[in-house]
């Protein structure tokens, strides 16, 4: 059992053997834009374990939280201070031949859209005509698909791209400003769609268990998702410039497994010996992906669904802390 912050977050930044091969391609250094986000410090950290000690590994944030950017320069990643959209910023910054981006903007669009496109799609542009000469790894999202029949076992990477609401749009507008980039200067992409990212903090696993925990109603109009644990995601992002490609290389990241909220309920209140409060009921639509292309390439996730349910479980149970950042995994509007 994971017992401390320290300790997770030690276990979501150790590099497989396949993360350290990967690496060894980054001769020219790693800049990672955008990383003081959820998943950022420990994918940092992790990429800063797995390359050799003689590859740069910059890391470009705001960094509002003082304590990320310290803990990340204790382990030998250069921090920049920066925010990526402002007049000049972006030229000021190092040149790279390997750029993870991980810039983005979900929650808030409602009340503020035009900071969303800004930051959605503005950016992305100004980014791949600045690094237009590197390989680029760019995260991106599930939402760009339409919801789904469960029984399809949600879309693939072929399927139409047809968002819910002006963030998914936004969304779709980023890939588009890569996807441009990559045809019009040649510039090799990899595009993740990321559905969704999990650990004992925050994500769809740690909304559900703390619902249970708290006996608050656990909604089921949006009755089934994929996941996959947030080490996992971090693995495939580092090991897909690989991948890069012109025209861009595209790829699910998610679970294998269409999971049923109700069922993810119900294991959570076996572990916690009380019964989940179960409100609506389950529409015949989802947000889901189809992520055997990652399986068949990067291979199964090390983290199985049981061992994360366990580890949320115990953590939730045992007082851990909580990010106050909820998926809003049940909208099934689009707005965020």
């Amino acid at each position: 059992m994971i017992a401390s912050t320290s300790e997770l977050e030690e276990r979501l930044s150790r590099p497989s053997a396949a993360d350290e091969e990967a690496a060894k391609d980054w001769r020219d250094g790693l800049l990672i834009l955008g990383a003081g986000g959820k998943m950022g410090p420990t994918l940092a950290l992790r990429a800063r374990r797995a390359a050799p000690s003689s590859t740069p590994v910059i890391a470009v944030s705001r960094f509002t939280d003082r304590a990320t950017r310290e803990r990340l320069e204790l382990a030998g990643i250069e921090c920049v201070e920066a925010d990526l959209i402002a007049p000049g910023s972006l030229e000021r910054l190092p040149n790279a031949a390997n750029v993870l981006y991980m810039a983005a903007r979900k929650f808030g669009t409602s009340g503020d859209a035009g900071a969303t496109w800004a930051t959605n799609a503005l950016l992305p542009g100004l980014v791949a005509r600045r690094y237009a000469g590197s390989r680029i790894v760019s995260f991106s999202t599930g939402n760009v698909y339409p919801l789904m029949r469960v029984e399809s076992g949600g879309p693939d990477e072929s399927a139409p791209l047809e968002p819910v609401g002006e963030y998914g749009w936004s969304a779709l507008a980023r890939e588009r400003l890569f996807e441009y980039a990559s045809r019009e200067y040649g510039t090799r992409v990899a595009l993740l769609r990321l559905n969704y990212a999990v650990e004992m903090r925050y994500g769809v696993l740690a909304d559900v268990a703390w619902r249970v925990w708290h006996r608050e109603p656990v909604r089921l109009e949006m009755g089934y998702v994929n996941v996959i644990w947030q080490s996992d995601a971090n693995s495939v992002a580092l090991r897909a410039f690989a991948h890069c490609a012109s025209p861009p290389f595209v790829v699910n990241v998610t679970g294998t497994e269409v999971l049923s909220v109700r069922w993810l309920a119900e294991e959570f209140g076996r572990r916690f010996g009380r019964a989940p409060l179960l409100a609506g009921s389950e529409s015949e639509t989802a947000l889901l992906s189809n992520a055997s292309r990652c399986r068949e390439l990067f291979g199964p996730p090390e983290v199985s669904v049981t061992q994360a349910i366990d580890d949320v479980a115990a953590w939730v149970a045992a007082g851990g802390v909580r990010w106050e950042k909820p998926t809003h995994f049940e909208a099934r509007d689009g707005k965020f």
